[in-house]
């Protein structure tokens, strides 16, 4: 096991995270390290997705020492797992113990109300990646570059659309990959389930990127100690784990002062034993939610979208000073909107809306056959006519 972590994760400091340890040490230290840069590694071109195959190789190893997962003797198998194409180079992040055993099996069956589901998923990844998120990235880089010259309303539309785009980027690629996986026989784990719609911080780390959440809660927070020990020490524990899954995002401060913000928001819900409140799907037995379930959802909403300033920005000064600008008297004036992107993210909120207690997106059973086909062939003539392709690489291919 320590010879595993030693190279795993050796691997992955030397690739994404040793020059900004010793660029940082130097700014800290600057009589440590001469100016020289002798010590960096230049040209260190970052594997991508290095983060989530590091993690899966990392899940067998601590399985297998455990005595939770009999270690395989088919290598196929096995390398098939850690590089299995749809999910490689941005997740989700699978456990060995759920997904090597479907590579194991003696013959996999196709079934096509199965592999229908997969191509739903596509259809509904592609129009969340190609149409919302390339979309609004146009808006969200002219916004973020020109800060300087924006009212503060204009910034805080910014920081909405940002929080939107990587929504729609990165579940739009883990839904594409449950759909690949589902065309091929394989079922991989669900990454998504309508995070803008939680009540407050623990549930929305419960809906977002739930295979590194659920990752570092089992192979990290409960070996830590978790919540057994003194508040305090689970306090601390929570501190921990969001600062290193900042750091886990990038090697750069903006993603330390992320975390750290998503910490200081989990903390109080710690303290009060309130963070396993919101546990079940927002309004289940009714169309809208009540007044209550609306202002903590807009809440949490607006507390998620403040701290997507510092995932977003080039730099903690950029962060602070966009932030500055954003909060003064210009907040509240009228912004030059941009329609198209109000158009897609009212979309987006709206059919999240209606499918938010489904695994499945525009499945949309309850509607006769005919029309489904229409639907899904207006969906996919939607995507191609007001998508972007190729103008803009998956978000978190960086990590």
């Amino acid at each position: 096991l320590l010879a595993s972590l030693l190279v795993n994760l050796g691997i992955l400091f030397i690739f994404k995270y040793y020059n900004f340890f010793f660029d940082s040490l130097a700014e800290l230290i600057p009589s440590l390290i001469d100016g020289s840069d002798s010590w960096a590694l230049k040209n260190l071109i970052l594997p991508v997705g290095i983060s989530f195959y590091t993690f899966q190789t990392l899940s067998y190893s601590i399985d297998v020492f455990r005595r939770e997962l009999t270690p395989t003797k088919d290598l196929l198998a096995f390398f098939s797992y850690v590089a299995f194409f749809p999910q490689l180079v941005a997740g989700p992040i699978e456990r060995a113990q759920r997904l090597l055993p479907q590579f194991l099996r003696e013959k996999v069956e196709f079934d096509s109300a199965i592999a229908t589901d997969g191509l739903r998923m596509i259809l509904w990844g592609l129009f969340l990646k190609a149409v919302v998120a390339d979309n609004l990235a146009f808006h969200v880089n002219m916004i973020f570059d020109r800060y300087e010259s924006l009212k503060g309303s204009e910034l805080a539309l910014g920081a909405i659309y940002f929080g939107f785009q990587i929504y729609g980027d990165f579940a739009g690629y883990s839904l594409i990959a449950l759909g690949l996986g589902r065309l091929l026989g394989f079922d991989l784990m669900v990454n998504f389930r309508y995070p803008y719609f939680s009540r407050d911080i623990a549930e929305f780390w419960r809906r977002w990127h739930i295979s590194l959440s659920t990752w570092f809660r089992d192979y990290l927070y409960i070996p830590m100690g978790g919540s057994r020990g003194s508040k305090t020490q689970t306090m601390l524990n929570v501190l921990t784990i969001f600062l290193i899954s900042g750091l886990w995002h990038g090697a750069n401060w903006t993603f330390v002062f992320w975390g750290l913000i998503h910490a200081i928001l989990f903390l109080p819900l710690i303290l009060f034993d309130r963070n396993r409140e919101n546990l079940g799907v927002t309004a289940s037995d009714r169309f809208l939610p009540s007044v209550k379930e609306f202002v903590s959802m807009f809440v949490t909403f607006c507390l998620v979208t403040l701290a997507w300033v510092f995932f977003r920005a080039e730099n903690l000064n950029h962060a602070f000073d966009f932030l500055s600008s954003m909060l003064g008297s210009s907040l509240f004036s009228v912004p030059a909107v941009a329609r198209s992107g109000v158009i897609w993210v009212s979309l987006l909120v709206a059919f999240d809306w209606i499918h938010r207690k489904e695994d499945v997106p525009i499945r949309w059973s309850f509607l006769p056959q005919q029309v489904r086909w229409a639907a899904y062939s207006l969906l996919a003539c939607v995507i191609y006519y007001r998508g972007y392709f190729g103008a803009h690489e998956f978000i978190y291919f960086q990590f």
